[in-house]
């Protein structure tokens, strides 16, 4: 039996000729590319530049102004309060919109439809555009902070939660429909029970994002430590500034380490 086949087609996908259209997309990323180096005008003078700026913030950082940590203690423990009310209320809320946006739980397929937009319209929306919108409407203060942590958990975990509600096996929930459970009852007795493990790990995830977005919340208004960093960044007081950037890196890591130790006895 001949084996003298082209060496095109014994290659595997990744190691043959691209085609036209990969070419296209190459060659189009790399103008795009080229195009946005020059229009956000990065130099390597810039660069240097910079370099000094920087070393010139550290050396007036150094070292922190470990005054008034009673205040910075209170505004992280507002920041903790934004994040664990949104991200609760949100979760809570995301569930109904996961059952409504999951194919095999939608009641209809203009549901799914008109869900999935929803939910893909607050993830896109970015977070600090979300805390101002609730600033002008609610006014300066952690409740728009909570209010935007909610949207922003909302697009976020009902994604998740109802890929997940997708994967799961049909075979329970088919068998409690052939006993003749109705539709809610199959999503409590057989659905809910299987996801509840990865519901668990991406609320989890929901808290460490938040709590890293409801600190630059703080930088538009919306409460919490951001609005004591943008203060002391604004009055070019870099080393209360500092003191406050290592405060939250302290209380992000450890919640972080707190998380991944939940994470691990759930799943």
């Amino acid at each position: 039996m001949s084996t003298n086949r082209p060496l095109t087609t014994a290659l595997p996908p990744r190691f043959k000729r691209p085609s036209l259209f990969t070419w296209g997309i190459a060659l189009a990323f790399l103008a795009l590319f080229i195009q946005g180096a020059m229009a956000t005008n990065v130099t390597l003078e810039r660069l240097l530049r910079g370099v000094v700026n920087l070393s010139h913030f550290l050396g007036r950082a150094f070292p922190p102004d470990l005054s008034n940590l009673d205040v910075l203690a209170w505004s992280m423990f507002e920041t903790l309060n934004i994040a664990i009310v949104g991200v609760t209320i949100g979760v809570i809320l995301s569930l109904p919109f996961a059952l409504l946006a999951a194919r095999n739980t939608a009641p209809a397929p203009w549901v799914r439809i008109l869900t999935r937009f929803i939910v893909s319209t607050m993830r896109t929306i970015p977070d600090l555009i979300w805390a101002l919108i609730f600033v002008v409407a609610v006014g300066l203060g952690p409740m728009a902070g909570v209010l935007a942590i909610i949207m922003d958990t909302i697009g976020f975990a009902a994604r998740f939660f109802s890929e997940r509600i997708e994967e799961v096996h049909p075979g329970p929930s088919e068998a409690l429909s052939a006993t003749g459970a109705g539709k809610l009852s199959v999503i409590g007795g057989a659905i809910l029970p299987e996801t509840l493990a990865s519901m668990t790990a991406t609320s989890l995830y929901s808290v460490e994002k938040a709590l890293r977005s409801a600190v630059t919340l703080g930088l538009v208004g919306a409460g919490g430590i951001g609005v004591e960093l943008a203060a002391a960044m604004r009055l070019f007081n870099f080393d209360r500034a500092l003191t406050i950037i290592l405060f939250i890196l302290v209380v992000v890591i450890g919640f972080e380490q707190l998380s991944s130790q939940i994470r691990k006895r759930v799943i």
